[in-house]
């Protein structure tokens, strides 16, 4: 079998579905591999963050995948196990907070790809690619494909990485976690919610009428073998050792190992080859902050990866996916590893904790790191120092044009960018004409003001240029349009 598409993506989690539903949106050829014959149906992550949030809104996805939704008020949330911040400091847009298991996510993601007309292969594990330079080839157990294009969301074990021969470097695990969903015989009793001793921690989340979800982080070293199958035996005796009594369970219906090891790649792109989500980089789950990387990942790919198909990429895009994701990438693996180091057992560490509880409760410090657990503290180098919002993602301004009320959300349901002119500007709008299929105008009044008349916000919802209300402005708005989405026709 032999099939040839625009893109290959090789994974179909979250990461690889919402990928290929963005691509599939923006009329790219593109086929979806996955090495299981059906979803699992289990969720490791469920917790969406602000920034994700408003990236998939201006997608028109973010009511699709939330079941529930932070509302008014504080919203507490953890740093290395202290329930001390408040991500609700942070966000002016939004919930702070959405509640979607990912496997659900995965499927709303995936039923929006065919929709839009994607190709998904089930039962197609693949076991090596070959990048010739204009067409990169994929062969499977089961046949053959080819693409312009592929792009690995298959996991911290990515064949696709792995045959492409990108280096994943970084600190080996430290820490043996396991993940168990089982039937408590003595809910009551057992340990509840977050759980420090000087043994390594317990969460528990107890159900009287289901299975209950437990997770372990045990400190004495990391799984001795990895691959070995968790058994319910094993499962609940480390429960055991970590409560210091015994916690009677049964039906052992979903049992995982997994560690903190810090890797990432040290390339997300390699020719023809690009890397997202957790093929990219992955670190201990601390703060449900890994599938919120990689659900950025794949938009701020996906419009880039169009546009190189559609053959108006500008020298140098495909190569910003690198350049703006790996950093982000790299500081959350940076706060992560501070957090397992605050996590640790250790009563040595109690006055540590106790002194970062104490800071915590300092403004400041409070925001930082909400700002850095929410995302929300995400922007890009564009290249116009000092412009208003430059780099940061756009306000979802409410605004009115001669077609009635819109948003700056729903104008990016279709994956274009548009310059938003609010004042009137013919010179700005007679530049960007130059370029109908790469961006349109929009022409509108804003119910408030965000510092400038004019904006050009890319596909994935970034600001790329802004009006300083200056003579120049044409001419540093050709320089960015040229920059993201190349010369005028």
């Amino acid at each position: 079998m032999a099939d040839d598409f625009d893109v290959i993506v090789v994974g179909a989690g979250p990461v690889g579905s919402l990928l290929t539903a963005d691509l599939a949106l923006q009329g790219v050829r593109v086929g979806l591999l996955e090495a299981l014959s059906a979803p699992t149906g289990k969720s490791k992550a469920g917790t969406l963050h602000a920034r994700t949030a408003q990236v998939l809104e201006r997608r028109g996805l973010l009511d699709l995948v939330a079941l529930n939704q932070s509302g008014g008020g504080a919203v507490p949330f953890h740093f290395a196990g202290m329930f001390d911040l408040d991500l609700s400091r942070v966000v002016d847009e939004g919930p702070a907070i959405v509640g979607s298991p990912q496997a659900y996510a995965e499927q709303i993601f995936a039923e929006q790809a065919v929709a839009l007309g994607a190709e998904v292969f089930r039962g197609e594990e693949v076991l090596s690619l070959t990048d010739h330079g204009d067409r990169v080839s994929v062969q499977t157990a089961e046949g053959r494909f080819t693409a312009r294009y592929v792009v690995g969301c298959d996991g911290p074990r990515s064949p696709v990485r792995k045959s492409a021969e990108i280096a994943f470097t970084g600190t080996e695990a430290t820490v043996a976690a396991m993940l168990g969903e089982v039937r408590l015989l003595d809910p009551y009793n057992a340990p509840q919610g977050w759980q420090r001793n000087s043994r390594g921690w317990t969460m528990v989340s107890a159900s009287l009428y289901g299975p209950s979800r437990i997770f372990t982080y045990d400190f004495r070293g990391p799984h001795e073998n990895r691959d070995e199958p968790l058994t319910l035996e094993e499962f609940s005796e480390t429960v055991d050792y970590l409560a210091g009594r015994h916690v009677p369970m049964t039906d052992g219906g979903w049992l995982a190992r997994f560690g903190d090891a810090a890797l990432q790649a040290e390339q997300y792109r390699k020719g023809n080859v690009f890397l997202a989500g957790d093929a990219a980089h992955v670190h201990f789950p601390a703060g449900g902050q890994g599938v919120n990387l990689g659900l950025q990942d794949a938009l701020n790919l996906g419009w880039k990866l169009a546009a190189a198909v559609h053959g108006w990429a500008p020298p140098g895009l495909l190569d910003s996916y690198h350049s703006e994701r790996h950093p982000i990438g790299a500081r959350v693996l940076y706060n992560v590893r501070a957090q397992v180091a605050l996590m640790q057992p250790d009563p040595r560490v109690d006055w540590l904790r106790e002194l970062f509880r104490e800071l915590m409760g300092l403004d400041q410090v409070n925001e930082f790191l909400s700002r850095m657990i929410s995302g929300m503290d995400v922007a890009y180098d564009v290249g116009c120092p000092d412009a208003p919002l430059a780099g940061q993602l756009a306000p979802d301004l409410r605004l009115k044009t001669d077609d009635g009320i819109t948003s700056v959300s729903r104008l990016q349901h279709a994956g274009k960018a548009f310059l938003l002119d609010l004042a009137g500007r013919a010179d700005l709008g007679a530049v960007a004409a130059g370029r109908p299929e790469q961006l349109t105008v929009v022409t509108a009044t804003a119910e408030s003001s965000i510092g400038t008349d004019a904006l050009l916000v890319r596909p994935d919802g970034y600001v790329a240029w802004s009006a300083r209300g200056r003579d120049d402005d044409p001419i540093t708005l050709d320089r960015a349009i040229t920059r993201w989405f190349g010369p005028a026709g």
